[in-house]
């Protein structure tokens, strides 16, 4: 009995203790000592129902005011394609919008950060001024890791001078029909090269600890952000190439295409995945339990998920926990991920935006190494109509050379989709960069006349006297499912522009796109031809290239097909008869 008092007493001794301890202002889960599983545990069983579908929610930046925030616990907000603080909106002012919905979700009764996100998919690409890198289908041209770790590197500086400690990217997406609108966001249609691109998530969150366990993730401080690997799996086999819709594939197919990526990313410590909105063999992703739960969870043994939810879906949510439809244990189980990455990116030390990185916004380095990236992705596909007598690289210096074609003066276009709006724009006062066109003038000898046209008359062409063209014209911008299209044939004006300049005078098509187009009916005219993608703001790694002070290099990471006819249609497959066949590139040397 003496003993069981005695036993009583020090319990009683202990739990005065704690409380005494709290009293004077120790909380468990704030103190950055304690192990983070201790802390995650210790915040969640303070936390009420409420408090944890707050942390599940993730809302809109239009809908995350002070109130909002506290009312409801929110744990997370995002920014959309487009979505900023305002028009042209400077670092400054995205630190201030930020910081002051945390102090909103600081003031709450436990005082759990925000986490806020947003879609960087190639460079801070929401943000004016920011550095535009080539999109993703030009960068796994380069099959350079190490282009794509230091990409990676710059985002996250650029991210983190405007408050964001969060982006949506990379896309590890192993497109196998260029017919999908999110083509470009690919790397590649060979699983190899989407693996071997899934570098650029050091690159963002740092390099993870030797010995680190897999499937934790991992971010490596305030010059860092979480990445997020998308779209958990197969969005890029969809049946003809249609956005969200249905992957039809054997599971042994979608392990040997569409997982090996996040199996990468899994293990280079990603801190979150993103579900996708498609399907496999007739079931929606977000409701297949055996690849979200058993397959990434458990067998894969991935620690944390955070989806896209939004706010309306609280009421619903409350609901079925309190009627008994969804356990407790499942919310507990979310909640935990979610809180695990919060306190892994040390949040609750430094929940506010640094000011100090306001300069990494557009940094003259991280438009050099966009630069570099451009160079490194161009894809030289004809070089002269006889082999013997190739055109690239061009002159220098010359009498008179024409410039035409619609995408020749628009950075817009030379950016594409995800740039400042969700759709992407047209025009050259979107944000900084440089255009094809200056980057040509620029380069060429200062006695070397330039001309300019959108759209030349052959006519004009013919009595021009021109030693010889570049045809630039491409793609408009595009997202998601705007993209999906079917014909992928040149938009008009293109054809036309490249028919009045080719057949007139000695030309190099620069074709701006997200995708092979067809070409066929127009590579005959054709001199020299070369694929762009979409370079991003730096367009003077394009000049770079075509004069020789780098030499081509870019080996192709997608099929080009003759006609729309043949897709889907990509290596390895047993009917395969290409224009230009995966991995070829014609290579040049820089003039000395």
């Amino acid at each position: 009995m003496e003993v069981w008092q005695k036993f009583v007493s020090f319990v009683v001794f202990l739990l005065c203790c704690s409380a005494l301890t709290e009293a004077a202002g120790y909380v468990k889960y704030k103190d950055p000592k304690i192990p983070i599983k201790a802390r995650v545990e210790d915040l969640l069983r303070r936390m009420t129902l409420a408090e944890k579908i707050g942390q599940m929610s993730q809302i809109e930046r239009l809908n995350a005011t002070s109130d909002v925030l506290k009312n409801y616990f929110i744990g997370s907000v995002l920014s959309g394609g487009g979505s900023t603080p305002s028009p042209l909106a400077t670092a400054k002012t995205w630190t201030k919008t930020i910081n002051k919905m945390q102090k909103a979700a600081l003031s709450t009764r436990l005082g759990i950060p925000i986490i806020y996100g947003i879609d960087a998919v190639h460079g801070h690409n929401n943000v004016y001024k920011a550095t535009i890198f080539p999109h993703n289908v030009g960068l796994g041209v380069t099959r350079d890791p190490n282009l794509l770790k230091r990409i990676g590197q710059a985002t996250a500086l650029e991210a983190r001078a405007t408050g964001i400690p969060y982006v949506f990217a990379p896309c590890v997406a192993v497109c196998r029909d260029p017919r999908w609108g999110r083509c470009y966001e690919s790397y590649s249609e060979d699983t190899v090269i989407v693996k071997q691109m899934t570098e650029i998530i050091p690159g963002l969150q740092g390099d993870i600890p030797k010995k680190t366990r897999k499937g934790v993730p991992y971010v490596a401080g305030g010059r860092n952000v979480a990445a997020c690997a998308k779209h958990y799996v197969g969005d890029g086999g969809t049946h003809n190439g249609i956005n969200e819709n249905n992957t039809i594939i054997d599971f042994r197919g979608l392990l040997k295409i569409h997982m090996p990526p996040y199996y990468d990313a899994i293990a280079k410590g990603v801190s979150t995945i993103m579900v996708s909105y498609s399907s496999w063999n007739g079931v929606k992703m977000h409701a297949n339990r055996f690849l979200v739960t058993h397959f990434l969870k458990n067998k894969l043994r991935f620690r944390i998920m955070i989806p896209y939810n939004y706010p309306e879906f609280a009421t619903d949510l409350t609901n079925l926990v309190e009627n008994k439809a969804i356990p407790i244990s499942r919310i507990n189980d979310a909640v935990r991920r979610i809180l695990r990455v919060k306190f892994t990116m040390g949040l609750f030390e430094k929940p506010y935006a640094d000011d100090s990185l306001a300069d990494q916004i557009g940094a003259e380095e991280h438009r050099e190494l966009a630069r570099e990236a451009v160079r490194k992705s161009l894809v030289l596909l004809k070089n002269g109509k006889l082999p013997i007598k190739p055109i690239l690289p061009l002159p220098k210096k010359s009498n008179k050379i024409l410039v035409a074609g619609t995408h020749a003066d628009n950075l817009g276009f030379q950016c594409g989709g995800w740039t400042i709006s969700w759709q992407g724009e047209s025009g050259n006062n979107i944000t900084a960069g440089i255009t094809i066109l200056n980057a040509i003038k620029s380069t060429v000898d200062p006695a070397t006349k330039v001309v300019f046209s959108n759209h030349p008359r052959a006519a004009d062409v013919r009595s021009g006297k021109y030693d010889y063209a570049i045809v630039v014209v491409g793609e408009r911008p595009y997202a998601e499912t705007a993209g999906d299209n079917t014909n992928l044939t040149i938009p008009a004006p293109g054809p036309s522009i490249i028919k009045n300049v080719c057949k007139n005078v000695k030309c190099v098509v620069v074709l701006i796109s997200g995708r092979p187009l067809v070409i066929q009916p127009y590579i005959g005219m054709i001199d020299a031809f070369v694929a762009a993608w979409l370079p991003g703001t730096e367009g003077q790694g394009v000049a770079d290239v075509l004069y020789g002070n780098y030499g081509f290099t870019g080996k192709l990471a997608r099929t080009w097909f003759k006609s729309v006819d043949q897709l889907p249609m990509n290596v390895g497959d047993k009917h395969y008869d290409p224009l230009f066949p995966f991995g070829f590139g014609l290579t040049t040397e820089p003039r000395k």
